[in-house]
């Protein structure tokens, strides 16, 4: 009995930045609308739409954020909020 294994794809529709905070957009098999700020901690990341938010740590942490993610808005829509935030880190568009 192995795991099963999901696939989808998602993309950041846009991307805005507001003074310290950001809105992000994230088509995936939702849409996502991501605001993000930071805190002396770290990071929070807030889905209003869902009703949920957490906090994050460094944000190419991609293991400790999907485990937060994860508990705030479900499996998919958690893991796929991680890769946009773990991608846009990398790629240094939230400087």
């Amino acid at each position: 009995m192995g795991k099963r294994v999901e696939h989808w794809t998602g993309r950041i529709k846009s991307l805005k930045k507001y003074g310290s905070n950001y809105e992000i957009r994230i088509e995936s098999r939702s849409s996502i609308l991501v605001i993000l700020g930071e805190v002396s901690s770290g990071y929070f990341a807030c889905m209003p739409d869902f009703h949920a938010g957490c906090y994050l740590v460094d944000l190419s942490d991609g293991f400790w954020n999907r485990e937060q993610l994860m508990r705030a808005l479900g499996k998919v829509d958690g893991i796929t909020v991680a890769a946009a935030l773990e991608i846009l880190s990398e790629t240094r568009a939230l400087a």
